[in-house]
């Protein structure tokens, strides 16, 4: 239960009780658990490569969609081979000179949702902010009449085929189904259209379909729309859950507020937006770096063992399933002093926390590590810039404490509110 209601603090809990190795029960099956910054550092190793695979986690969202396999679920040359083809759309450079659209998705959502007097659903109305994002970046064109679905078809991989915190009779639900028969019916239609006519630039989309039509074993047929519509499941609940924490944190902490916003007014006082730009708002990306320490969505990394391997002492035997504890030093005194205080120049020098061995893993570790970690990254900051620089928040009630959620992934609850007391610039 422990482990349900905050899985954070129950692996920090655990590590600092028993040390790097330990078990733990999950719904009557044992799963050995690596947790601490010699666990983070030993995925990067060739050991832990060849030790540890990700494919059996992935297996049931392979399955469900009739593909052959998705980047998560690879390993190896395989994985390297998927990896390549998607790296450069899930890049800096796929967002870097279109930063101008991202404030423009921004502020096409802020006015139709963020409305001065109302309370807005802080998580809720991000997922629509990102699904919109997402849609038309990486795949060449907004998607609003899918939202809804792409939302519950996502909630539903996570849950039910990813971290199997839902029995998977739940594949079965009605709205599921049409959910994801209108994923389905999306990702055709990216396909076709992308094919037939370009568009706005989308460099995903774009390098997929050329990996299908050149490299078809590669990327055959079965596998593009999983490829296709796989940033919304990467992307949605993760970048929706950061963004909705940073403005609960930031709101929470007056000083911090007033240095984000003081940012914010002086970075869009200067018109089009450049890549340049973002290197003056280190409060900014200060707050956004102690937001993913203090609210990881990726709290663990799930694995199974390839062969029998000792780690710390302590055997491992070969198919075991077990949880990888990143996460675990980002609340750890000896890496970050006094972790629970939110401290937005930890990550600047000379303190620069982050740095330590094993000490700061917001996107995972060793070979899959987030591919679009750098592209997220640019997205959030312009984000919540534009954000803070347009509106005036408050959380709601004033002395709110953040309630949160574990399914399907960390982050903020659904009850989540702030209201929107006037507008900075219009």
């Amino acid at each position: 239960m422990a482990m349900a209601k905050d899985p954070a603090r129950f692996f920090v809990d655990c590590y600092r009780e028993h040390g790097p190795v330990f078990r733990v029960r999950v719904m009557g099956r044992e799963h050995p658990v690596i947790a601490g910054p010699v666990a983070a550092e030993f995925l990067g190793t060739r050991e832990g490569r060849e030790c540890l695979r990700s494919k059996e986690f992935w297996r049931g969202l392979v399955d469900e969609y009739g593909a052959t396999r998705t980047l998560p679920g690879e390993d190896g040359p395989a994985h390297k081979e998927l990896r390549d083809i998607m790296r450069r759309g899930y890049s800096r450079e796929a967002i870097a000179d279109r930063l101008d659209e991202v404030v423009a998705i921004t502020d096409r959502n802020l006015d139709r949702a963020w409305r001065p007097g109302t309370t807005v659903p802080v998580l809720r109305s991000m997922q629509e902010l990102v699904t919109d994002q997402l849609g038309e970046l990486l795949t060449g064109a907004s998607r609003p009449e899918y939202v809804a679905d792409i939302r519950l078809a996502t909630q539903y991989i996570l849950n039910v085929l990813v971290t199997r915190q839902r029995p998977r009779i739940l594949l079965r639900d009605p709205r599921y189904r049409r959910a994801k028969a209108r994923v389905a019916e999306l990702a055709t239609k990216m396909i076709e259209e992308r094919s037939r006519s370009g568009g706005k630039p989308a460099v995903l989309i774009d390098d997929l379909l050329r990996a299908h039509r050149e490299r078809p074993d590669a990327m055959p047929a079965s596998d593009l729309m999983i490829s296709v519509t796989g940033p919304y499941v990467a992307g949605l609940d993760t970048v929706a859950n950061t963004i909705s924490a940073f403005v609960y944190a930031v709101l929470k902490h007056p000083d911090v507020l007033a240095r984000v916003r003081a940012e914010a007014d002086e970075l869009f006082a200067r018109g089009t937006l450049t890549e340049k730009d973002l290197r003056g708002i280190p409060s900014i990306r200060g707050a956004l770096m102690e937001t993913m320490r203090l609210y990881p969505i990726a709290v663990v990394q799930m694995r199974t063992a390839t062969r029998d391997f000792e780690f710390q002492g302590h055997r491992i035997a070969a198919g075991e399933s077990l949880y990888v504890g990143t996460t675990v030093p980002h609340f750890l005194e000896e890496h970050f002093p006094d972790p629970m205080r939110f401290d937005i120049d930890r990550y600047e020098k000379p303190r620069a926390e982050h740095l330590g061995a094993g000490a700061y893993s917001p996107y995972g570790r060793g070979q899959h590590v987030c591919l679009g970690k750098t592209l997220a990254d640019v997205q959030m900051m312009v984000t919540m810039a534009r954000l803070f620089h347009r509106l005036d928040l408050r959380l709601d009630p004033p002395d709110y404490e953040l309630a949160r959620k574990v399914t399907p992934t960390p982050g903020p609850a659904w009850s989540f509110r702030v209201r929107v007391a006037g507008v900075r610039a219009p």
